[in-house]
């Protein structure tokens, strides 16, 4: 399987610029609200059609601005996962899961209930969306679009109005469904979490252009761009300049940090994640030190999170830490913390 999207459109205060090939999935398009995320999803479907560009399916061209392709949605055998899962309310389970199938009756009939049975909905057929669990009807929004039998599943932020433990549930029964899935999937999200559980390649888009993309840990660990290191949910993003190969100085703070990757000539920020600060035992052999001269704690249900500041007026700077080693320190800060070269980042 394989899509290859290279889309332009514009609308009077928003322009979308997106390239990407996909050949393998799930491939996670993350980035914040706005922007141009599920557009990129309506695009692929026909739900709206870009100005300009193609997107090629398993060789089978859907739109093609030159050529003046343009296939009804209908046609393009796409899957497309709604937030609120677009059930029909006055549809019964078994007539949603049936409302994209167009085979003679009794294949039809055949197909709803191998769904029905292949997507645990058993003893639900009779009862409409409103009777249904969350669970129940993100199972059959699925059951209907894959007895479509389509060639990609655009999943468009599936989980964004469901609480937390809901989430995490119908998160590993997703994964589950998806296992016997031989076709691409795409999941749209704003939710770094969901990205790296669900999607082994990741895409960052920021004000309608990609910003990276690649393999889901890679981004997350070295991050390129200031936009992917604030998506992936670094805390501590510190203007900076770049005084060495390997070094630089966070300018706000006249801080000077070597960091095991190459500093470029553009360099404008130092990304350091919260949770990398450590407790050196031996400050004199550490290459990269912050003094801290005060701290604000706050404490979330299994970890610390304490402010502290280097420089008066500057910003604050995050450290996550466990509890027991926050306890163990007498909840004082010490008098240096330390950093690995490996754990700053430099970003453009």
């Amino acid at each position: 399987m394989s899509l290859q999207v290279d889309i332009k459109k514009n609308w009077k205060d928003f322009s979308l610029d997106v390239r990407f090939d996909l050949d393998k999935g799930p491939l996670g398009i993350l980035g914040a609200s706005g922007c141009g995320k599920s557009m990129t999803l309506k695009c692929i479907a026909g739900i709206w059609r870009p100005d300009a560009g193609k997107i090629v399916l398993n060789g089978r061209t859907l739109f093609d601005s030159e050529k003046k392709i343009d296939l009804k949605p209908q046609k393009r055998r796409v899957g497309y996962l709604f937030q609120d899962f677009a059930l029909f309310p006055n549809m019964t389970v078994e007539e949603n899961v049936g409302a994209g199938i167009t085979l003679p009756k009794k294949e039809k009939e055949e197909q709803i209930h191998k769904m029905i049975e292949k997507f645990h909905l058993m003893g639900q057929e009779k009862k409409y969306p409103f009777q249904l669990s969350g669970g129940q009807k993100q199972r059959t929004a699925l059951a209907r679009i894959m007895a479509y039998r389509p060639d990609v599943i655009l999943l468009d932020e599936p989980f964004s109005a469901l609480d937390a433990y809901l989430k995490e549930q119908l998160l590993l029964e997703l994964l589950e469904l998806l296992k016997d899935y031989s076709g691409d999937v795409i999941l749209v999200t704003h939710s770094r979490d969901e990205a790296y559980k669900i999607c082994p390649e990741l895409m960052i888009v920021r004000e309608g252009r990609q910003m990276e993309k690649g393999s889901t840990r890679a981004l997350f660990q070295n991050p390129e761009y200031l936009e992917t290191a604030r998506m992936t949910g670094c805390k501590n993003l510190l203007k900076a300049r770049k005084c060495g190969p390997n070094e630089m100085e966070l300018t706000e703070l006249g801080i000077r940090l070597v960091s095991e990757q190459p500093v470029l000539d553009d360099v404008r920020y130092a990304g350091i994640r919260a949770h990398y600060f450590y407790v050196p035992a031996d400050p004199a052999k550490e290459v990269n030190l912050l003094h801290p001269l005060d701290f604000q704690e706050t404490e979330a249900p299994f970890e610390i999170n304490v402010i502290f500041h280097t420089k008066a007026g500057a910003p604050g700077i995050w450290w996550k830490l466990e509890k027991e080693t926050w306890n163990s320190l007498g909840r004082k800060m010490p008098p240096a913390l330390a950093l690995a070269p490996k754990d700053v980042l430099p970003l453009r």
